[in-house]
């Protein structure tokens, strides 16, 4: 209840004040004080009430003692009619999407408007938003709490955009909707709820925006992306927990009404007229099922694809998995060439997958020592235990 509750009441507190990280601050007191409270006296029949209303008097008093209280201001009251009310917003039936759009505001910095739906809309920590992005949480926190101030001193209104403006916003929150699945994917058997839940909820945003916006082709091709991995959840575990990677995966374990159902998005993206980096994902999610569904080869049309998102997105990420298909398609040393081009980028520093590639393109190399001090590196950075046991595994297997 926590999380789904965090960004609905935020955006309450914060449409009263314009200020999100006063709102932060008021409903961690008030989550505080229910802590101390419930379990003595009992859940409140309404807890969502219970907090909303310890956290405007926590409020009061904030802006009591820093002398700032405010006038809410017409624009203002508008979010709380919509955001706050019973009533759905007829053009976004989401309160959350709606928030999301108002939080993709073009007066914030373009960098950390997807960072802050992550927080004030979807809940998720600093340290969480600041693995998807690639940087230090001390980094992230920074920017987070730069932004919630310069939302304030600018008087930014988080007022819910007209249908004409979404369009332009679209980009980050399909960004914010990708990245909350992405955390919510990095638990690969669905036991942790909150992951659980987290994906779940990305998937119905999505869909949400789908129907929303049937037209915009990156809305089709990120739902297809989403649901293309969604279908292998199954086969990511073995029997007894052990790690399986994708291309050891039983196939027949995958979710094919999902598969087909994104298959048919990415094909109604296609007639649409623009490409972008969501549809060329999922259409390499679609490359890939299809190789290991017929046991046909198609890496050069993989690479290909690599390379138009390299271009388009210019992810290090990307361009890890570039070099392992490369790999594949011209062999190991024309893979260590393109990862090495890679780490150029700093972030890989602490990004496992980096260096798990290259552990694995050294071993296959014969480079078995630095292949070994690779794998340390991955073992080290992982932070589930069954993947760490597969590196360990992998590792062990190498020749002194």
């Amino acid at each position: 209840m926590a999380r789904r509750s965090y960004g609905k009441l935020v955006a309450f507190l914060a449409a009263r004040t314009r200020d999100v990280a006063a709102a932060e601050d008021a409903l961690s007191e008030a989550f505080a004080a229910a802590l101390a409270d419930w379990p003595r006296n009992g859940c409140p029949a309404n807890p969502e009430a219970w907090l909303l209303t310890v956290a405007r008097r926590k409020g009061i008093d904030f802006a009591r003692r820093r002398k700032t209280g405010e006038i809410v201001s017409g624009q203002l009251q508008h979010v709380v009619e919509v955001l706050g009310s019973g009533r759905a917003d007829p053009e976004i039936p989401d309160r959350r999407l709606a928030l999301m759009f108002a939080c993709a505001h073009p007066a914030i910095e373009a960098g950390i408007r997807a960072p802050l739906i992550l927080q004030v809309v979807l809940g998720l920590d600093a340290a969480t938003i600041a693995s998807a992005f690639l940087i230090s949480p001390a980094t992230m926190g920074q920017r987070l709490v730069r932004a919630k101030n310069k939302i304030r001193q600018a008087g930014v209104p988080f007022i819910v955009p007209e249908r004409e403006e979404l369009a332009g916003r679209l980009d980050t929150v399909l960004a914010a909707i990708y990245a909350a699945f992405s955390e919510g994917w990095t638990d690969p058997g669905g036991t942790d709820t909150a992951r659980r839940d987290l994906t779940d909820e990305a998937l119905f945003l999505a869909r949400l925006v789908t129907e929303l916006l049937p037209g915009e082709p990156e809305a089709l091709g990120l739902l297809a992306l989403m649901l293309h991995a969604e279908a292998r959840r199954r086969a990511r575990r073995g029997p007894d927990g052990e790690y399986v990677p994708f291309a050891e995966q039983d196939s027949e374990l995958w979710d094919a009404q999902m598969i087909g159902e994104a298959e048919s998005l990415l094909r109604r993206a296609s007639t649409l007229g623009s490409v972008g980096r969501y549809q060329l994902e999922a259409a390499l999610q679609s490359a890939h099922v299809y190789r290991c569904r017929t046991g046909e080869t198609n890496w050069a049309p993989v690479v290909q694809l690599y390379d138009a998102l390299l271009a388009l997105a210019g992810s290090p990420v990307v361009a890890i998995n570039r070099a392992v298909a490369i790999a594949e398609l011209h062999g190991t040393t024309a893979g260590l060439a393109a990862l090495e081009e890679a780490a150029a980028d700093t972030r890989l520093i602490e990004y496992q997958p980096y260096w798990a590639a290259r552990a694995e393109l050294l071993a296959k190399s014969g480079a078995h020592g630095e292949a070994r001090q690779a794998y340390e590196m991955a073992i080290g950075l992982e932070r589930d235990p069954a993947v760490r046991r597969f590196l360990q595994q992998r590792q062990g297997t190498l020749m002194p």
